[in-house]
């Protein structure tokens, strides 16, 4: 790294003594983390509840299949334009009004969803939905792994991800819910309801405190750090924490004035090109791997099963309606549990184990749900042993990607890059990963039309064992490290385990000098 930003290699106290107890986590900065996370419910709600009312919007508007995929699939390449302001936006008036923002936003194009009467009044209420999607998105995992401390970071970094399960889950039960009210009501409920939410978040996330890192880089110490100190798990963490975010912003580490002035970049530009344009090796292995995970998380086509589970499930042989509603909530109930489990696992098994053993069981379930689809497609006749395959491996694959793929793609893309980067690069990360998402949303159903549904799953599954073998080289440990010292781990590309072994002898050294001082 060059410049302020550059990390020395410190790490946290508690970073290098594996014989002390592992610190309790902070209720302050857990209670923060929930709130920040829980706008993510907005994307969960929003994707959720179009996989059944996409049924009652065609059957209501007459809209033909190309429409109801683009309907389905748009308001994530909408979500591209909020992600790509969201991280100017943030830098500019701070991460809490970013999320007051997008909550405003969403209430906007929920509202007009609900009241759509064609096909261009709907496209217009998920252009204004998708924007504030796509700033409810980059913000509130920034916002998390700003506040959180390093002993809890992936846990509470993950909590966006268990909202959006959650909202998926809320989504499938108000389609189940509100399929029995009249054809042209049920569907505007459904899309309409999604409104209320969003301003009860804006509203809460007024007595949230803002980020500590965005504070010292508006150079206001004292209120950074007030907030450290009742977000970390001891004064001295949160000396060591105000100490790093001083130093990666340039300021003096020594310096204790409550307001000081923060060197100024010539042009805000240059952010963007040292992260795009003129990357150094960290900050292109950084990019590589945060933008990377994002990529790999959609490509192996969660959202394909998310978004169209009523006709997964129709190809696998249930045709009533309400038992392909019944069914879809049973995929919400797997992604909400299993992320809960995963959850709290990140920060006690580490983020290579559960990354990698999740997108290994993605890799065989793909597999197995291509094949046995490809049975039922190819039969005459109704073969139950593949039904009943089929639909387990729906459900296993949704479990599987919620235990590790779901949550890492979140905790690590916010954990490596370097602060001076860490919104932009962010941002980028949201707009791959809802990028994807938008164009497997908007060409699922003509896939499967073209190379047969078995055919599409294929595709997802040789994409994810790409994924496995480029996680397995490229993506370094970043478990119990501080945001600053992660950057060490850069730079090497598959050389990283080295600077890891090398770090840990280091660890060990000081840690076995503090002992024979005592």
């Amino acid at each position: 790294m060059t410049g302020a930003s550059m990390i020395t290699g410190e790490v946290s106290v508690d970073s290098y003594d594996t014989n002390k107890p592992k610190p309790k986590r902070n209720k302050y900065a857990f209670a923060c983390a929930l709130l920040a996370s829980m706008n993510s419910i907005l994307l969960g709600y929003d994707t959720g509840v179009l996989s059944g009312a996409s049924i009652y919007i065609k059957e209501d508007l007459h809209f033909s299949d190309v429409q109801i995929e683009i309907i389905i699939g748009i308001i994530n390449i909408y979500s591209l334009l909020g992600s790509a302001i969201a991280g100017r936006t943030s830098d500019w008036i701070g991460r809490r009004y970013t999320m007051v923002l997008a909550g405003i936003i969403f209430f906007l194009g929920a509202i007009f969803m609900g009241l759509a009467t064609n096909f261009a009044f709907l496209m217009f209420g998920r252009f204004v939905a998708g924007i504030g999607v796509g700033y409810a998105m980059m913000i509130a995992p920034v916002y998390t792994a700003e506040v959180a401390p390093s002993s809890s970071r992936g846990f509470l970094t993950s909590f966006p991800e268990v909202f959006i399960n959650s909202g998926v889950l809320l989504g499938y039960v108000s389609n189940f819910a509100f399929a029995k009210c009249p054809l042209w009501l049920g569907w505007r409920i459904m899309l309409g309801i999604g409104a209320f939410p969003s301003v009860a978040l804006a509203i809460i996330v007024l007595y949230m405190p803002e980020s500590p890192r965005w504070l010292v880089m508006q150079g206001r110490l004292g209120e950074a750090r007030t907030v450290l100190e009742k977000t970390s798990t001891s004064k001295e963490e949160a000396h060591q924490r105000l100490s790093d975010i001083k130093e990666a912003a340039g300021i003096d580490k020594d310096c204790n004035d409550d307001v000081v002035q923060v060197p100024k970049r010539t042009k805000d530009e240059a952010v963007w090109k040292e992260l795009i344009l003129h990357p150094t090796k960290p900050v292109r292995h950084a990019a590589i791997t945060g933008i990377g995970i994002h990529f790999f998380q959609q490509a192996c086509g969660i959202d394909a099963v998310v978004l169209y589970s009523p006709r997964i499930f129709e190809k696998a042989g249930i045709k009533s309606n309400s038992k392909k509603l019944l069914a879809t909530i049973a995929v919400g109930v797997c992604k909400t549990v299993f992320i809960l489990i995963s959850t709290f696992q990140l920060d006690k098994i580490g983020r290579r184990p559960l990354m990698l053993t999740s997108m290994g069981g993605m890799v065989i379930a793909l597999f197995v749900l291509a094949g046995s689809l490809t049975v039922i497609n190819k039969s005459h006749h109704t073969v139950h042993w593949a039904v009943g395959l089929a639909i387990f491996t729906v459900y296993a694959f949704v479990s599987i990607f919620s235990s590790g793929m779901g949550p890492i793609a979140w905790v690590y893309s916010s954990e490596v890059f370097p602060l001076r980067l860490r919104a932009q690069g962010c941002s980028i990360g949201v707009a791959v990963n809802r990028g994807m998402s938008g164009i497997i949303g908007m060409t699922f159903i003509s896939m499967y039309k073209a190379m047969t549904i078995g055919g599409a799953f294929l595709l997802f599954a040789v994409v994810a064992s790409i994924g496995w073998v480029f996680m397995y080289t490229m993506f370094p440990e970043t478990q119990g490290r501080n945001l600053e010292e992660i950057e060490l781990l850069f730079g090497s590309y598959f050389g990283w385990r080295k600077t890891l072994k090398d770090l840990k002898a280091k660890e060990a050294a000081e840690a076995k000098s503090r002992e024979s001082e005592v």
